[in-house]
């Protein structure tokens, strides 16, 4: 069963629904799988096994009796554990909710099981998704699989890692600075950043009562090959009518997309971001070499707004001082936290109620300027972050880590990353791909030309 579980998700639900497998072999593929990878990776940080081969079965026998079936229906998935499911515990990588086992899904859980997903189990994390290494109090550190003494980023590490190395189709990340795409980039794999407002966060440790920058946290589908993205994103996306944020937006079709009319903007730098490695410069040109003879206009161009997104980053997650984290640490429960996230909130110097409703005042006007950039492009093609994945502990340390990815969260414009090339070391590098407000049809299309003509995703040595 090896072929199926490099198998797209897209793939795995048409051999299921057209008999050419059971979705009780998928399961238990994929179950060995991560028997087999996790003991290295510590990816997969509990296992639903005996639901999952219930519910598998349940599916074959379902489609037996000829009953209307998701789209979805019988292929596994993995979820980061920031989102809660229904009877399982999940813990949000904090000790403060070790023992915590919710009595209902998440919005977008409960929509991915009625399309006919079936849960293996929940991915690491780090505590609360508050950092870009993926280690925690309660399961310990995650390994890239491409090499095992570097990190799979974070905050969506386990998902990374866990897809990556062929133990699940999907998974679902969270992105509020570039934990999503980063881990995407790091392990190879594809994963996307909607546009602000299209998933619903109700169930997510990070939700919709963050305030000021509630609009910097999207959840996104994650997996091997791009046409897993396009598949699973109308699934999870539009209202629940509890998140507030949420817009009923249609959804573009990517095959629609004519690549041809696209205009596309690209940098591999930008002042006072961190300088990328040449690796990384290289991979960004190949993506643009690979799509300029195919796209309408193709210009070098660096959006100055983005000198400002560092400032406009740091003041406006932690102007508060942590005030806003250590509420949400109250609303969860978790009175006993890490050091690490102690220190952390120490270290956060609060500013004035005029400084902090000045940074919101230059926020807005950020957002215009790069909307007023965006409207002679289509596209923007950029590094993901400015290396590919780095030995464990040194993210922490980085300054930047996160600083390509960051300016769209502060926009809330959808963002895709998709593995383009290879560092010297043999390491993945993915490249990011913006697009316009609610055009992830258009950001997906780019990114399957992008997978077809560099290869995409590639099986780790694990």
């Amino acid at each position: 069963m090896t072929e199926i579980t490099s198998a797209s998700a897209k793939t795995i639900a048409r051999t299921i629904r057209d008999g050419q497998v059971a979705a009780l072999e998928v399961v238990q593929a994929h179950l060995d799988r991560i028997a087999e990878v996790n003991p290295s990776l510590n990816a997969v940080v509990c296992l639903c096994t005996e639901r999952a081969l219930d519910e598998a079965r349940e599916a074959d026998a379902a489609l037996s009796r000829g009953d209307d079936i998701g789209p979805l229906h019988g292929v596994p998935m993995t979820l980061k554990d920031s989102l809660d499911t229904e009877g399982v515990v999940s813990t949000g990588g904090t000790t403060g909710r070790r023992d915590f086992i919710p009595e209902r899904d998440a919005t977008l859980v409960a929509r991915l099981r009625k399309a006919g997903a079936i849960l293996l189990g929940k991915t690491n994390t780090p505590e609360i998704t508050w950092s870009g290494e993926t280690d925690n109090d309660v399961y310990g550190r995650t390994n890239n699989p491409f090499d095992l003494e570097r990190s799979p980023g974070g905050s969506s590490g386990g998902a990374a890692a866990i897809i990556s190395a062929c133990g699940s189709p999907f998974d679902i990340g969270s992105d509020t600075g570039g934990s999503i795409r980063a881990p995407a980039h790091v392990t190879g794999i594809a994963g996307i950043k909607p546009n602000s407002g299209r998933v619903p966060r109700t169930g997510h440790i990070i939700d919709y009562t963050m305030g000021a920058i509630d609009s910097y946290t999207q959840n996104g589908p994650m997996a091997r090959h791009v046409e897993d993205l396009d598949l699973i994103l109308p699934v999870i996306s539009g209202p629940d009518w509890i998140d507030p944020a949420i817009v009923d937006m249609p959804i573009g079709n990517s095959a629609d997309v004519d690549l041809a009319k696209l205009r596309v903007a690209f940098y591999t730098d930008s002042p006072g971001f961190k300088a990328p490695s040449q690796d990384t410069r290289d991979t960004v040109k190949a993506a643009v070499a690979a799509l300029r003879d195919i796209v309408g206009v193709m210009e070098e161009d660096v959006p100055q707004p983005l000198s400002r997104v560092p400032e406009l980053n740091d003041r406006t997650s932690e102007g508060d001082g942590g005030a806003g984290t250590r509420r949400l640490l109250e609303k969860i429960g978790a009175t006993d936290i890490s050091t690490r996230l102690i220190k952390w909130l120490d270290e956060t110097e609060q500013i004035s109620t005029e400084e902090f409703t000045k940074t919101l005042e230059d926020l807005d006007q950020y957002r215009s300027d790069m909307l007023h950039f965006m409207r002679e492009y289509d596209v923007i093609i950029s590094p993901t972050t400015a290396q590919p994945a780095q030995p464990h502990g040194e993210y922490s340390k980085e300054e930047g880590y996160a600083i390509y990815t960051h300016p769209y969260n502060l926009t809330g414009w959808p963002a895709t990353v998709v593995r383009c090339g290879t560092s010297s070391e043999g390491l993945p590098i993915g490249v990011q791909i913006v697009s316009r407000p609610w055009r992830e049809d258009v950001s997906l299309a780019v990114a399957a030309f992008l997978e077809e003509s560099l290869g995409g995703w590639q099986k780790p040595p694990i």
